[in-house]
C-alpha cells in the first residue's frame, strides 16, 4: 500500500501554479496568435453528468462500432450513437443512489477507465472495485472488491482483464464473473504521482509501468515476471527529486514496445527481451501516441515533440503551448490534437508541428486527450460535455 501519494499534492500544486499563471500573471501566459487555416466545429453535442469536475479522474471515452461511451466520476455511464449523438442506454453504478434529487448520497468515484472486451464496459473506482457493464444494454454484470485503487484504465487480452492499481498490484480478472485469476505485486516508493499506467496485453504477455521508474512484463497465464527495463531510475536527495514513475500506456508496435517516465526518459524496449533499443531524456505523465514512423508527446511542460520511431531523433518541437497543462496529443489524420486547461482544443501539422487552428469548448477545460474513431473526433472536458468534431477538409 501507498505510504503517501503525491496525487493532488504535486498535481494540485501544478494545478494551482497553473490558476495563478493564469489570472494572477496573465502578462506571462497567453496563447500564441494563430489564423486559423480551418474552423473545427461540433457535429453534435451531449453530457455524461457532471464529468470529472476538478477531480483527477481518467475517464476516457471509448469506441466500439457506431457507440461511444462516457463516463462520470459520480457513477453515470452512458452509450450514445456517434453518429447522431443519440443516448442508447444510461446506467447508475452507484450501489446507493438518492431517491431525490436533492438528496445527498454517495459518488461511485469512477477513476480509471473505460475499457470494451468481450461483451462488456469497464471502469475501475477509487473505491477499489472493478465494474463491468453489458456493452449492449447497459445492465451490471459484475462488480468486484480489488486490492487497491483503480486509477487506470483496465486491458484486455488471452480470455482476461487487467487492472493496475495504486496500491502496487496489478490483477487478473475473468470476464464473465470477474473472478481473480492472479495477482502481481510490486514495490511503491513513498511518493508517487496521482496516476498509473494503462496495462497493455500482446503476445501472451502483460505490459505496464511501475511507479518506481520500471516498464514491466508478467506472463498473461499465471502473472509470473519476464523482463524489467529501466525507464527512469531516481536520483536526488528529496523524495520529490526521486519521482520516477511511467504512468504513461506502454505502445506495442511490431517487436518494440515504448515508453516514458516523469523524471525519465522515453525508451524504446525489444518486447521479446527487455533489451533497451534506444532511450532519449524526455519527461512526461500524460500518455503519447505514434502513427508507424513518428512518436508523439507532451512533456511536463507542456512542450508538444515529434520524434522518430526507428531511432528517437527528434523531428520538432512545439514549445508555444507551455504551461497550459496539456492532454495528450492525439493523431486525427494530418493533424495532431491536444486539449488545455482552459477548454480550448488546439490542432498542430503533425509534419511540422505548426499551431494551425483553435477551437473553444466548455471552459471547465481537458484532461483526457482526445479519441479518434475513423474521420470522427470525440472530446470530453471536465463538466461532461461531451461533443463530436468531423475531420477538417484539406484545404
Amino acid at each position: 500500500m501507498k505510504k503517501i501519494t503525491l496525487a493532488s499534492l504535486l498535481l494540485l500544486t501544478l494545478g494551482l501554479a497553473g490558476c495563478s499563471s493564469s489570472e494572477d500573471d496573465e502578462d506571462e501566459l497567453k496563447l500564441p496568435e494563430i489564423v486559423n487555416q480551418f474552423e473545427a466545429k461540433s457535429v453534435w453535442q451531449t453530457s455524461v453528468g457532471s464529468g470529472v469536475e476538478h477531480y483527477f479522474s481518467r475517464l476516457s471515452p471509448v469506441v466500439y462500432k457506431d457507440t461511444v461511451y462516457v463516463a462520470s466520476r459520480r457513477g453515470e455511464i452512458k452509450a450514445i450513437d456517434i453518429n447522431t449523438g443519440k443516448e442508447l442506454w444510461r446506467t447508475d453504478v452507484r450501489e446507493n443512489p438518492a431517491f431525490w434529487p436533492w438528496a445527498d448520497d454517495d459518488s461511485a468515484k469512477l477513476s480509471g477507465g473505460l475499457s470494451e472486451a468481450y461483451g462488456k464496459v469497464y471502469v475501475g473506482t477509487e473505491r477499489g472495485e472493478v465494474i463491468a457493464l453489458d456493452r449492449e444494454t447497459g445492465e451490471l454484470a459484475w462488480r468486484k472488491k480489488v486490492p487497491g485503487e483503480a486509477l487506470s484504465a483496465p486491458a484486455a487480452g488471452d480470455g482476461l482483464i487487467y487492472v493496475n492499481l495504486g496500491s502496487g498490484k496489478l490483477v487478473a480478472l475473468h470476464p464473465d464473473e470477474g473472478e481473480q485469476r492472479w495477482v502481481y505485486e510490486h514495490e511503491v516508493p513513498a511518493l508517487t504521482l496521482r496516476g498509473i499506467s494503462s496495462p497493455q496485453s500482446a503476445n501472451g504477455g502483460v505490459i505496464f509501468g511501475e511507479e518506481n521508474g520500471k516498464l514491466s512484463v508478467v506472463i498473461s497465464e499465471n502473472g509470473f515476471l519476464a523482463w524489467q527495463a529501466d525507464v527512469a531510475v531516481p536520483q536526488g536527495t528529496s523524495e520529490f527529486e526521486r519521482l520516477a514513475d511511467v504512468d504513461t500506456q506502454p505502445i506495442i508496435q511490431g517487436s518494440t514496445v515504448y515508453s516514458l517516465a516523469y523524471n525519465g526518459n522515453l525508451v524504446a524496449v525489444d518486447v521479446r527481451s527487455g533489451n533497451v533499443l534506444w532511450k532519449r531524456e524526455y519527461s512526461g505523465y500524460r500518455d503519447f501516441t505514434l502513427d508507424g514512423r513518428n512518436i508523439y508527446l507532451v512533456d511536463s511542460e507542456g512542450s508538444i515533440y515529434a520524434l522518430d520511431a526507428s531511432s528517437g531523433i527528434e523531428r520538432w518541437s512545439q514549445p508555444a503551448l507551455n504551461g497550459w497543462f496539456l492532454t495528450g496529443p492525439t493523431v486525427f489524420g494530418n493533424y495532431l490534437v491536444t486539449g488545455d486547461q482552459e477548454g480550448n482544443l488546439h490542432w498542430l501539422d503533425k509534419e511540422t508541428g505548426d499551431l494551425v487552428s483553435r477551437s473553444e469548448f466548455d471552459s471547465s477545460g481537458f484532461y483526457v486527450e482526445p479519441v479518434t474513431a475513423g474521420d470522427k473526433l470525440i472530446v470530453i472536458t471536465r463538466d461532461g460535455e461531451v461533443s463530436l468534431v468531423n475531420l477538417p477538409l484539406a484545404n
